[in-house]
């Protein structure tokens, strides 16, 4: 005799819906990423991977990998399979190395760039108008960032350490008279950093095409093209913008920045290949108009 119970029913419904769902969470390709507070970007950068992640079918979940890395051991982790999203501003070389995803994160503004100086130094730099004014003035910078070779190339001068914790200290002890840094981290990182005698610079703001990205093995593109179309929906919904305008070191930009007043001092970027979608403007912003 066969009892037909609408609780029966119910009861088989949801064993059902649990079976499904363990299912589809075990199926799920698991990324790891590389988060650490020694870098100031990675909360952010994950953030937008969380986001890409929300807005595709696939299914991805992110396990932390907490370890202070180089950049060149993150490329290195990523083309082991050891890491599989890593984010950093963009270059031939490392374009040549990992696949991009071709969406800036920051939307262009880590290529507007603060100074950060030491206090009282500030009537040193009242007295730069351009590009050959800021060119008697040695900068400080990691050696193997991107930004290192676009400084170099438009003529300036650069002291190069491989770890971007002692630039702090280099420059506080005078090796070299101003860190540029991305509008959106100098004052976090000066506030941190109390002990040392360094303040953000007030008058200038170095400019060109250059941005995050995030980055994945060569072999990984259907995970590249999943993360750009993630991203890309992101921005067409307004949840991308929400999440840039809700990070507390873009807020802090606009707020102490004064990034309609200074003056841009133009610099070119060599480096910037047919990978970056300088483009589609959508992708970009102006950080006067924020």
């Amino acid at each position: 005799m066969i009892i037909k119970s609408p609780y029966i029913h119910r009861f088989l419904l949801i064993l059902l819906t649990a079976l499904t769902s363990i299912s589809l969470s075990s199926h799920a390709e698991v990324l790891k990423v590389n988060q650490s507070e020694s870098d100031p970007n990675s909360t952010y950068a994950i953030q937008m991977i969380k986001l890409a992640l929300e807005h595709i079918d696939t299914k991805y979940e992110l396990e932390s990998v907490v370890q202070d890395m180089t950049q060149v051991r993150m490329v290195e982790n990523t083309l082991n399979n050891t890491l599989d999203i890593i984010w950093a501003g963009t270059s031939r070389d490392l374009e040549e190395q990992l696949e991009m995803v071709r969406v800036p994160i920051y939307k262009g503004l880590l290529g507007h760039r603060f100074l950060i100086i030491r206090k009282g130094d500030q009537a040193k730099f009242d007295r730069v108008k351009n590009i050959d004014d800021l060119r008697q003035i040695p900068l400080g910078q990691g050696t193997a960032w991107a930004d290192t070779k676009i400084l170099e190339a438009n003529g300036l001068k650069v002291v190069k350490t491989m770890k971007y914790q002692n630039l702090f200290y280099m420059l506080d002890g005078a090796r070299f008279d101003a860190f540029p840094r991305a509008v959106f981290e100098p004052f976090a990182e000066v506030d941190k950093r109390p002990e040392l005698n360094l303040t953000v610079e007030k008058r200038l703001m170095l400019v060109y095409k250059y941005d995050f990205f995030l980055f994945v093995n060569k072999e990984k593109k259907k995970l590249a093209r999943d993360l750009e179309l993630g991203l890309k929906r992101a921005i067409e919904d307004g949840s991308f913008d929400k999440v840039f305008n809700s990070s507390p070191s873009v807020q802090e930009a606009i707020a102490k920045g004064d990034l309609g007043n200074r003056i841009v001092i133009p610099l070119n970027n060599p480096l910037i290949t047919d990978q970056v979608p300088v483009d589609q403007t959508e992708l970009w912003i102006d950080p006067k108009a924020l």
